[in-house]
């Protein structure tokens, strides 16, 4: 624990056991949202070869939980930290400079 309190700039283990709820929350959140959303627009199992559905279905998922993770952060009382990581991925993938 003191590991990832120093490696996050952390002061507590409170804040690491909200982050993991928040990293936990946004990725169930995620799915939830996206797997209706596929099935009104006509992508299921059963319809597709199970490769691509599961293609379509992390793309989106990977979308939602970029944009939702400072919120969700926020819920839990950790938006600067999610928000900082937030920049910080979007910086490695080349979307922001």
């Amino acid at each position: 624990m003191d590991k990832l309190k120093q490696r996050w700039g952390l002061t507590s283990n409170w804040e690491i056991v909200a982050i993991l709820i928040a990293f936990s929350i946004n990725g169930s959140f995620a799915a939830y949202i996206v797997r209706p959303t596929l099935s009104i627009i006509g992508i299921t199992k059963e319809n597709l070869n199970i490769v691509i559905y599961y293609i379509l279905y992390i793309v989106p998922v990977f979308i939602v939980y970029q944009f939702t993770l400072p919120y969700t952060g926020w819920l839990v009382g950790q938006y600067k930290f999610f928000k900082n990581m937030q920049n910080k991925m979007m910086k490695r993938m080349k979307f922001k400079s």
